[in-house]
C-alpha cells in the first residue's frame, strides 16, 4: 500500500508564499514535485488561515490530547488485567485439618451425587 507524502506546515507557507510573490503553479509544481492542485488546495486554506501558527499549535494540541486520553485508556485496561491475574496468582487456602499426601496431593472432595 502507498503511504503519501506529508509536507510540514512551515513548508506549504514557503510554497504559497512563492506563488504569492509571482511565481506560476506550473513552476512550483515542477521544482517541488508537486501537483498543481495540491499547490491550490495550500493557497486556499492559507487564504482561510489554515496554516497559521496558531491554528497549527491548536491541531498539535488536540493530536496530544487524544494520544493521552488513548494512553490513559490503555493504562487502565492494563491495571484491571493485572489486577485480574494477581488474583488467579493468589495460593488456594488449604484446609488445616485435612491429611495430604505428597505423592497423591489434598484428597477429593465427594459430591453430593457421589454421597448418595
Amino acid at each position: 500500500m502507498a503511504r503519501y507524502r506529508t509536507h510540514s506546515v512551515a513548508f506549504k507557507r514557503q510554497v504559497v508564499q512563492a506563488y504569492l510573490a509571482g511565481e506560476t503553479l506550473r513552476g512550483l509544481a515542477l521544482r517541488h514535485d508537486l501537483s498543481r492542485n495540491l499547490i491550490r488546495v495550500w493557497i486556499a486554506k492559507h487564504e482561510a488561515g489554515a496554516l497559521d501558527e496558531d491554528v497549527q499549535a491548536a491541531d498539535l494540541l488536540q493530536e496530544y490530547e487524544a494520544r493521552i486520553a488513548m494512553l490513559e485508556r490503555l493504562v487502565g485496561r492494563q491495571t484491571l488485567e493485572i489486577e485480574f491475574l494477581k488474583g488467579g496468582l493468589q495460593p488456594a487456602r488449604a484446609q488445616k485439618s485435612v491429611t495430604m499426601s505428597v505423592v497423591a496431593g489434598p484428597p477429593v472432595s465427594r459430591s453430593a451425587e457421589d454421597a448418595r
